[in-house]
């Protein structure tokens, strides 16, 4: 009976330690990312494509952190972690990626476009040059 009690108990913390760790970020969907940032003017909007990439059209507002900079890690470094920040990338993997590093770095509310500009794209909503 000890025994059962003590996995239980490891069982319980595993489950409550991954689900405040998956609370600081998020997969979101291009609608509610749209929705987001005409609710809040304040909401960092991040681009972690390249410059070329970002030249041929991006999310309007968004500023971009190239994830391949030698200097990425110190960009991101000087964004607030207690505002949300939402990020992007061409599909969802560098900004995945992103969001994972952003979570160590004690970033607060983190939220990853889910594929990327190019279901942003697929919507039919608007990018700037």
């Amino acid at each position: 009976m000890k025994h059962f009690l003590i996995f239980g108990f490891l069982v319980f913390t595993t489950f409550i330690a991954c689900n405040s760790t998956a609370q600081n970020k998020a997969l979101i969907s291009a609608d509610k990312m749209k929705t987001m940032l005409l609710k809040d003017k304040t909401i960092q909007l991040i681009d972690v494509r390249t410059p070329k990439e970002f030249e041929e059209g991006h999310i309007k507002n968004a500023n971009n952190i190239d994830f391949y900079s030698e200097t990425f890690k110190e960009e991101i470094t000087k964004l607030d972690p207690n505002k949300t920040l939402l990020l992007y990338c061409r599909s969802g993997g560098r900004s995945g990626k992103t969001s994972k590093i952003l979570q160590e770095l004690g970033f607060k509310k983190v939220y990853d476009l889910e594929g990327g500009i190019l279901k942003w794209k697929e919507k039919g909503f608007k990018l700037v040059k």
